[in-house]
């Protein structure tokens, strides 16, 4: 138990705590869909230097297998419908460098097309080149007198969903943005595009480019299939808002379709390891994901281009590490994370999931290192960032039983979410879940089980196939938690609720079997060491034995 000094420090630690889950609920949004393309740091222009808007004026050539996507333009040049046309498949998988590459290839051929610099005014968005992309729309603009009706009111629809981009807070833009899509639709109802843009406009995120695709979506989408049967892009916005409804057998279908329509697409096997993890196949998973990963890796080495100017490899790159660690592959899954880690981002969520490797590493008892990386993440310029290492950091010294560190470095993450409120809501479940740590540490029982309970039922509800491992890793770390203070009961709790949501996973029997060793009930304990280590067949011999996974 804590000293008298001990217990005023931990009395100051719980108003902070306090405080940061007010304004972390306060900055929070509505839940976060299967956040695969993320916003980039708002306060980062790369610019007319940026390595990626160089890349992006590089010759390309027109390529095949990235699926097919096609929509007539007004331009007398047949090489510039065809780039324009692999332009637009591009941004369907996301793949924004080559679609910008695509766009400019296309404007070589005819620097008249409007529809390019719309094309790019997206591409741009995502490089974070938030410049360029106005200036593209301003290109595109200038030329919409010679563009048709319909590119027109796509002109102006990008127009207002740029603004709408730049104040999201402002529903009234976004509405805006809808009403033109819709006035579009009306006149041109024979259109797919016009069907896809409104699907993903469906989203309250203005941005939305597809990922956060909800259930009202998915009948625009359905729409653009029966005018394009064979349109791969629909068949991925389709899996997105699947995985976000919590329909996993629906998504894996169009996932498989999208992969099977777009199979040089990094991403669309990438979407494949997601539905087929969330299916709880994961060695199939594993392997769809290293399909991407040797297409991804394949691609930037024949082009000479950097990782960190894909956002897709790096992220890959995660899935991948998380699926070795939760099969107990761990000498792999820590090769990938901790390349992972070293991959520079400008995009929030991608630096956020970096607490991936410090949450590996106390997964590991390998606590300094935890704080080692955790510090690193503090360092870094932005405050969610910098706020997710002096969390990550708090978890490690509360591992330490360094409360004062766990307190400085909460009150450090307290300061940097004040200056970044809007994105507070982000670290709110791991700021709660530190909280009831510290309090099941410090012998706040009640307190403690009461904010887990709470940590447990948000990670739980949260859509996608992302979250949903995460949530797994989080329960399983509340669970070690509860066992490491001598909690068994609670421990108990939390492995059910890993079983509850997920019975794949071998760590929830491995929790369980624990639990009743300790209640002296031998033949459950048996029961679920057997599942565990069936489960953990392919595991490493290495992690196996630290488990202590024997028989009974």
């Amino acid at each position: 138990m804590p000293t008298a000094a001990g217990s005023a420090l931990i009395v100051v630690l719980l108003l902070v705590f306090a405080a940061a889950l007010a304004l972390a609920r306060s900055g929070q949004s509505h839940p976060a869909s299967s956040v695969e393309v993320a916003r980039p740091f708002q306060d980062r222009d790369r610019g007319a230097e940026s390595p990626a808007l160089q890349l992006a004026h590089r010759p390309v050539p027109l390529r095949s297998g990235i699926g097919v996507a096609h929509d007539p333009v007004t331009t007398s040049s047949a090489e510039a419908q065809r780039f324009y046309d692999q332009g637009l498949a591009y941004l369907h998988s996301y793949v924004w460098l080559e679609a910008a590459r695509s766009f400019n290839q296309a404007l070589a051929h005819d620097e008249t097309l409007a529809m390019a610099y719309v094309g790019l005014s997206v591409a741009y968005t995502e490089l974070n080149a938030a410049t360029a992309a106005r200036d593209a729309l301003g290109r595109a603009k200038a030329l919409a007198a010679a563009a048709g009706d319909r590119e027109r009111r796509l002109i102006d629809a990008r127009a207002l969903q740029m603004e709408a981009e730049a104040a999201p807070a402002d529903v009234s833009k976004l509405t805006a943005y809808r009403a033109a899509l819709d006035r579009a639709l009306a006149a041109y109802p024979s259109n797919e595009e016009l069907w896809l843009a409104r699907g993903k406009a469906e989203s309250r995120d203005p941005a939305e480019r597809g990922q956060g695709s909800v259930d009202a979506s998915a009948p625009f989408y359905r729409k653009a299939l029966t005018l394009a049967p064979d349109h791969f892009a629909a068949h991925h916005y389709l899996a997105h808002a699947f995985e976000n409804t919590n329909r996993p057998k629906d998504a894996l279908t169009e996932a498989e379709i999208y992969a099977r329509l777009a199979p040089e697409v990094p991403h669309a096997r990438h979407m494949q390891g997601h539905e087929l993890r969330r299916a709880g196949r994961v060695a199939d998973a594993i392997a769809a994901f290293e399909a991407a990963d040797a297409i991804g890796s394949e691609y930037l080495a024949a082009e000479g281009i950097a990782v960190d100017i894909d956002w897709h490899y790096h992220h890959n790159l995660d899935l991948l590490a998380t699926s070795f660690q939760y099969i107990g592959q761990m000498t792999k899954a820590e090769k990938l994370l901790k390349a992972a880690f070293a991959i520079p981002s400008t995009l929030i969520v991608q630096e956020f999931n970096k607490r991936e490797w410090p949450v590996f590493l106390r997964a590991n008892g390998r606590f300094d290192e935890a704080l080692a990386a955790a510090e690193t993440l503090a360092a870094h310029p932005s405050p969610l960032v910098s706020a997710t290492g002096h969390i990550e950091a708090g978890f490690a010294c509360l591992a330490m039983k360094r409360y004062r560190r766990a307190a400085d470095e909460s009150n450090a993450a307290l300061r940097l979410m004040r200056g970044a409120p809007e994105g507070a809501g982000l670290l709110a479940d791991a700021l709660q879940q530190l909280q009831g740590e510290f309090q099941l540490r410090t012998g706040q029982k009640d307190k403690g089980r009461a904010a887990l309970e709470r940590v447990a039922a948000n990670v739980r509800a949260r859509p996608g196939p992302d979250a949903w491992i995460q949530a797994t890793f989080t329960l399983d770390a509340v669970a070690r938690a509860a066992r490491e203070v001598g909690d068994w009961p609670f421990a108990g709790w939390a492995a059910r609720q890993m079983i509850a949501h997920d019975p794949n996973y071998a760590g929830a029997h491995y929790a369980l079997a624990l639990v009743a060793a300790h209640d002296g009930d031998r033949a459950a304990a048996r029961d679920e060491l057997r599942r565990a280590r069936l489960l953990w067949k392919d595991a490493d011999p290495e992690f196996v034995a630290r488990l202590a996974l024997d028989p009974m």
